[in-house]
């Protein structure tokens, strides 16, 4: 029951705030690139520098043929894509509050917009990447599918996963400030053990289930289904409910924990 009170009470206060939520998302969007020349258009080229090494090294370089008779750069892209909203989010949010300290101290702020603003400016890029995803595939030959949609399914998905997740790793930052680089540590595991830019089919049979584990998994997997094999998600419903059923823990578990710790943010900042 304290779960559930605490989920309820941050969505609350989330859903109440909205209109600041989305202001101070566009006032962190811009800041994050103000003073350089290129300004936001920073968000967008070094994700997109980054496909293009990864492309370059395995297809060009290592010479990697067409997965499941799809081009190699687009089966790249949709792990790759879904990935970097993962990566930036969840590592800028470990550091949402102190990197905000001035605005903790503050009695009348709601400290859990932090996190979510954070998520909300990777989201923002993110859904770019989606519309360059499509046009890949239109510039491909390949059409618009119904399954195409099932996108923002997995997008929302991604979402409520990373949401617990911040919740829980900026809270413990701002008493264990290793937290922060725990987090940076898991992701490099977490990136080079989800099948992004290699093949689960790759990997011997008996390995599968540890590897299914990760929850990046069902996203990555995901979005390949909604635009490269054209599955419905509860086709794989045992994956699924593991990954709902990981998601809500995670969610009760990060809102508990930020709700009982959250008193004590500005004595320790």
């Amino acid at each position: 029951m304290h779960y559930f009170r605490a989920l309820v009470s941050l969505l609350g206060d989330i859903f109440r705030n909205r209109a600041l939520l989305w202001q101070m998302t566009k006032r962190d969007f811009h800041q994050r690139y103000v003073g350089s020349y290129l300004g936001i258009l920073w968000a967008f080229i070094q994700p997109a520098v980054t496909v293009l090494v990864f492309w370059f090294v395995f297809q060009v370089g290592f010479k990697s043929q067409p997965v499941d008779n799809f081009p190699f750069i687009l089966w790249l892209v949709c792990g790759m894509f879904p990935w970097f909203f993962i990566s930036d989010s969840l590592q800028g949010a470990a550091n949402a509050i102190l990197d905000s300290s001035f605005l903790v101290k503050k009695v009348v702020f709601r400290v859990e917009l932090l996190p979510m603003v954070k998520l909300m400016s990777a989201f923002l890029v993110h859904g770019f990447f989606v519309l360059v995803l499509f046009l890949m595939f239109a510039v491909y030959g390949y059409p618009v599918s119904v399954y195409n949609l099932q996108v923002l399914y997995y997008a929302a998905a991604m979402f409520c996963l990373c949401i617990g997740i911040s919740w829980l790793t900026s809270a413990l930052t701002v008493f264990l400030r290793d937290v922060g680089q725990l987090v940076a540590m898991v992701l490099q595991i977490a990136f080079w053990s989800t099948p992004i830019f290699w093949s689960l089919k790759m990997i011997p049979e008996e390995y599968h289930f540890l590897l299914k584990m990760n929850p990046a998994y069902y996203i990555v997997e995901g979005y390949r289904q909604s635009f490269i094999y054209h599955e419905w998600f509860w086709q794989h419903m045992t994956l699924t409910s593991y990954f709902w059923g990981l998601t809500i823990v995670v969610l009760f578990v990060g809102a508990l924990v930020f709700k009982r710790l959250r008193p004590h943010f500005a004595d320790v900042l």
